[in-house]
């Protein structure tokens, strides 16, 4: 969730001296270093350092004789895990151990885990960590239910989980950022376009009663990306896949950030002081209008009582506003004693059901497409605009390079935003950034 964006500086440097790689994203959360252990069966899962067998070729795929699994999970999904494996243990005879590591921890964690075979036979991350992992080959190929994978999630779940053109990830849970209005203030629906926001706050906004029509975290690339993908910019070439290929600085890109530029004439405030928890307070307190936010923020908003809906970003000069998304899947551990088993219930976890499931106990938002068509989902508002939102988003790229992206973009544009800087010499500041660090990274 929105813990992510803060982790991919800070996973940067670390993953970068042990094995060339990125973080995740967020500056609210500082990396967990403890680990909680409870277990649903008796007996400890084995795992180890042993290169594992290559999986069956026919779609009858069983479990290896004995074994058992590890399963790492974040503490809020703790009680859809539980339940699951409570249910593949049924069905396999395979009991399943779940320990608590969370979810944007847990690729540095097997970095060291998995070789000494230590690790959880099956993981769950972020899809902008995947390609550090892939590099340094923590996880193992999505073979054996390839065909099925991609059968059933959604088109962008499986462009984030797939590296170098490979499907690895069992996609679990998609999200995204979305515009999140007082109904109060927009009785009538949220507004459609950027333009008609603008001229709306040119009437409301007063700023010595904390009145403002729009907020989103200005200093944070996460939430501006849009303005510049909107436009033309992109991150990298090859659908994120090209390193040596950086299109935040084209005409695009350009036109984008002076757009975003202007919007200072409606939120006159610098980028460090919108933050997270300052339009959480105006929000709640019925005096901010709109909120760009993700899903992570809903529980504070049902629990302050303000009538709110959501809808899909609003339009740019009548192009949709491409929020970035993020994808948590599944993946085996390439250390595993026991792939067989290990594929079998990160298959059994992304099913229709097993997604319903989840979003009924947890509120996520299911990469099945079967499951996010749905009427009990289609039937939430809430639940279904931030799904149009996705079906228009761009998954952060998960090549190790993304993580040399989110300082000098978060500069340059803090830098537009804050004290006037030429746009073209701010982006071309930040690519030629960017490419200092691959380079260096590279060698």
């Amino acid at each position: 969730m929105k813990r992510w964006v803060g982790l991919m500086a800070i996973g940067t440097m670390v993953f970068m001296l042990a094995a060339c790689g990125s973080g995740g994203k967020d500056e609210n959360k500082t990396t967990t270093e403890t680990q909680t252990e409870t277990s649903t069966d008796t007996g400890a899962a084995d795992t180890g350092a042993n290169d594992p067998a290559p999986a069956e070729a026919d779609d009858a795929l069983t479990p290896e004789e004995g074994a058992s699994l590890v399963v790492w999970d974040s503490k809020t999904g703790r009680g859809f895990i539980d339940e699951m494996a409570k249910q593949f243990e049924a069905e396999y005879g395979v009991p399943v151990k779940v320990e608590e590591v969370e979810s944007p921890d847990q690729v540095n964690k097997l970095t060291t885990d998995g070789p000494a075979g230590l690790g959880a036979d099956l993981v769950n991350f972020p899809n902008d960590q995947l390609g550090r992992a892939v590099s340094a080959g923590l996880v193992l190929e999505n073979d054996q239910f390839a065909d099925e994978t991609v059968n059933t999630s959604q088109e962008n779940a499986v462009k984030a989980v797939s590296y170098d053109g490979i499907l690895y990830g069992y996609p679990r849970t998609v999200e995204t950022y979305a515009l999140i209005y007082n109904k109060a203030i927009f009785p009538e629906g949220a507004p459609k376009s950027f333009e008609d926001i603008v001229s709306f706050a040119k009437t409301y906004n007063d700023a010595k009663k904390n009145k403002y029509a729009i907020m989103w975290e200005v200093g944070n690339f996460y939430f501006n990306y849009g303005f510049l993908g909107s436009n033309g910019g992109y991150l990298f070439g090859g659908g994120g896949t090209k390193a040596d290929d950086i299109g935040l600085n084209n005409d695009g890109a350009v036109a984008g950030a002076k757009f975003f530029a202007s919007l200072k004439e409606i939120l006159p405030m610098n980028t460090g002081d919108v933050t997270y928890d300052i339009k959480k307070g105006l929000f709640t307190a019925g005096t901010l209008g709109i909120d760009i936010n993700g899903p992570w923020t809903l529980a504070d908003y049902k629990t302050s009582g303000i009538d709110y809906g959501v809808a899909p970003l609003p339009t740019i000069e009548g192009k949709p506003m491409t929020s970035f998304s993020g994808v948590k899947a599944w993946y085996v551990n390439s250390f595993t004693k026991y792939p067989k088993a290990a594929k079998l219930f990160a298959n059994f976890l992304t099913s229709k059901e097993a997604e319903l499931k989840e979003f009924t106990m947890n509120g996520t938002l299911p990469a099945n497409k079967e499951a996010a068509n749905d009427a009990s989902i289609q039937g939430d508002a809430v639940s279904k605009a931030f799904l149009d939102q996705f079906a228009v988003s761009q998954p952060m790229p998960s090549i190790p390079e993304m993580g040399n992206v989110w300082n000098p973009a978060a500069a340059a544009l803090s830098e537009v935003w804050n004290d006037g800087k030429d746009v073209k010499a701010a982006l071309d500041n930040a690519v030629q950034q960017i490419k200092d660090a691959n380079a260096v990274n590279s060698k």
